[in-house]
């Protein structure tokens, strides 16, 4: 069974303790194959901040993959935030903006969407489309193919003003041809889950979005901290919110797929 872990938005300067502590010890004991965490990990990318994230990542059980999100880039020094950017995430977290992990019948790649000038939204280039590309499309079918990225490639629901990632069409139609199955990413504050052709009608393949929540800040929006437990075991996948209340964490939803040749389906309860 493949299972990954999908934690975001840690903003540690502004992060809850207890919680942390909490969904340390919850990881330990699911042990999956996998932590994905996509961004923000840092409230205002200052060097305690970055010491604080690089103690919990070390704490993590298992392989981890990590992306950088737009508060991982400072917002007052304004001479770091465009010259060097993600220097203190690059010396403290991880050197690679682009990670692959990818162990038998899973292959997960990161893509680092957190840009100087966007400042809150942000974007991929087109390097990094064909690395998506590059990476995905040599993978054999049977592979389970995840990208991961901070900034969303669909608005959450009921959304007016959707903050989705610059190029993200383009990076889509990459991830079609290669045979993607899921995108995971953060930024909102808030999960939900879905097939990305609700909103990109273009799209002809069958792809799912995992959104997640805030795992262990302060700076919930409405929603408990969460994070997203998902389980592949062919054809089925699982997408578990996990939410923090009354001292742990327990299930809040789940939501379940089935693959039919290329296509995804929802499952009934």
């Amino acid at each position: 069974m493949r299972t990954i872990a999908h934690i975001s938005d840690l903003h540690f300067g502004k992060e809850d303790p207890p919680v942390a502590e909490a969904l340390l010890a919850e990881l330990h004991a699911r042990a999956p194959r996998l932590v994905a965490v996509s961004g923000d990990l840092t409230q205002r990318a200052r060097t305690r901040e970055f010491r604080a994230a690089r103690a919990f990542l070390d704490r993590l059980p298992g392989a981890v993959l990590v992306v950088p999100g737009n508060h991982d880039v400072p917002l007052w020094d304004v001479v770091s935030r465009f010259a060097r950017p993600l220097r203190k995430y690059r010396t403290h977290l991880t050197p690679e903006l682009a990670p692959f992990f990818h162990q038998e019948d899973l292959a997960v790649m990161g893509v680092n969407t957190a840009r100087s000038w966007t400042f809150k939204n942000g974007r991929i280039s087109w390097h990094q489309i064909e690395q998506i590309r590059d990476r995905f499309a040599p993978l054999p079918e049977r592979v389970f193919k995840v990208l991961v990225t901070h900034h969303p490639f669909v608005p959450s629901p009921g959304d007016p003003d959707p903050a989705v990632v610059g190029r993200g069409f383009h990076a889509l139609q990459a991830a079609e041809a290669a045979g993607v199955d899921l995108l995971l990413a953060g930024h909102l504050h808030l999960g939900f889950s879905g097939d990305v052709r609700a909103h990109h009608l273009s799209i002809r393949r069958s792809m799912l979005v995992a959104q997640a929540g805030t795992a262990i800040s302060l700076r919930t929006r409405g929603e408990p901290n969460t994070y997203n437990w998902i389980t592949f075991e062919p054809p089925h996948l699982h997408i578990e919110v996990r939410g923090w209340g009354a001292g742990a964490f327990s299930t809040l939803s789940v939501t379940r797929w089935v693959k039919r040749d290329t296509e995804w389906e929802r499952e009934s309860p």
